[in-house]
């Protein structure tokens, strides 16, 4: 069996150094810009707005912890990062701040 190669075939090869590069780099810097606005930087704004949240944590809110724990913060203090809740009337913890999921209710602001 002979096979006829044309010569335009015999001539076609694989594209130039220059074209693969670019042919490879513009899909995948299009690829890491995709995955910056529909994933990493909404991402980033959560956690941003997350620890606002906890930073505002005062006494009086209703807070839910990420053991699924919901209660009422007693006391917080700047100087350490834990926030005492009641769960309870009979049930007091002393939680860390990040561990809170959410703060459901504000509550007043406390006169001190």
């Amino acid at each position: 069996m002979n096979f006829i190669i044309s010569p335009a075939f015999a001539q076609g090869g694989a594209p130039a150094g220059g074209d693969a590069i670019t042919s490879l780099i513009i899909p995948m810097a299009l690829m890491i810009a995709i995955f910056y606005f529909l994933i990493i930087r909404p991402q980033q704004n959560r956690a941003k707005q997350h620890r606002e949240m906890i930073d505002k944590v005062r006494r009086g809110d209703t807070v839910i912890t990420s053991g699924g724990f919901v209660g009422k913060v007693l006391k917080v203090t700047d100087a350490s990062d834990e926030i005492e809740v009641e769960l309870s009337e009979a049930l007091r913890v002393r939680v860390l701040k990040s561990t809170l999921m959410d703060v459901r209710s504000k509550g007043d602001p406390v006169k001190e």
